[in-house]
């Protein structure tokens, strides 16, 4: 069952506890946040709200029905100057109220919640609701060329594939019970890396080829485009643990995008 705002809301602490009270669940997938990157600097209480105390007092009452929580994270917790793709292993060191927000919580679902499962992801879009992709479709019936920043690399992760590939540890969850192994942190995002640019490319080409507006997109540095938070020039995952320990691993970011932009494509796009 899937259960939200206002039923369920970490701003208000209270509708967490009754939702566990009443739904009794036997496995609980948290990918409640709040992802407003920037807005998080002038609002860091919020943020920490959301980020932080929800999902320590959701993990505490899942450790008080040993009840196995997979919480969804990001890869903000880490600072994007490594060089390589990230390991689990590796020291978090957020650079951002958001990532900070999020590798805190991190810790508190873990301290709290002896079957957790900590889900790091990144660059997640999907047909649905606010997304950078739909943003770049969006901008793309406006515009007469894009800029989107070429020198910030990534995992773009498609929603459909990550909701499939938790649901699938749920299962196994669920068939083999839990196991030590399970505990702690993974990694899960799409195959392949890319830019902000290439992915804004691919999915304006491919958009277009199906009709829909399609203005260059021209390269721009991060330097070019201030932001309120702090970005990260290389977010890669090593995704390595997940495919050991579960045997799955997310496709390639191409090979998924054309299904979400053309689900998008028959939606209306807001153009104002």
């Amino acid at each position: 069952m899937v259960v939200g705002r206002p039923l369920f809301d970490f701003e208000q602490p209270d509708t967490v506890v009754r939702v566990m009270q009443d739904m009794r669940p036997d496995l609980v997938i948290n990918t409640a946040a709040w992802t407003a990157i920037d807005a998080a600097e002038e609002e860091p209480d919020r943020a920490r709200l959301t980020n932080t105390e929800g999902p320590a007092l959701l993990a505490w009452l899942c450790a008080g029905q040993a009840v196995p929580l997979l919480h969804v994270s990001t890869d903000h917790v880490f600072s994007g100057t490594r060089g390589r793709p990230y390991r689990e292993t590796d020291p978090t060191d957020p650079q951002s109220v958001y990532g900070r927000s999020r590798a805190e919580g991190e810790k508190a679902v873990l301290a709290a919640c002896a079957r957790a499962m900590v889900v790091r992801t990144s660059w997640v879009y999907g047909p649905y609701g606010r997304n950078f992709v739909r943003t770049m479709l969006e901008a793309a019936c406006r515009e007469t060329q894009l800029q989107v920043v070429a020198d910030q690399s990534g995992h773009p992760t498609a929603a459909p594939d990550l909701a499939d590939a938790l649901l699938q540890v749920a299962a196994r969850i669920r068939q083999s019970g839990w196991q030590p192994a399970y505990r702690g942190v993974f990694h899960v995002a799409g195959g392949g890396s890319a830019t902000w640019h290439e992915l804004a490319s691919a999915a304006v080409a491919h958009a277009g080829r199906h009709g829909h507006p399609a203005p260059p997109v021209m390269p721009v540095m991060t330097a070019d485009r201030p932001t309120a938070a702090a970005r990260r020039v290389d977010a890669r995952l090593d995704c390595g643990r997940f495919r050991q320990v579960f045997g799955l691993e997310l496709p390639h970011w191409r090979d998924s995008l054309g299904a979400v932009v053309e689900t998008m494509l028959r939606q209306p796009v807001q153009v104002e």
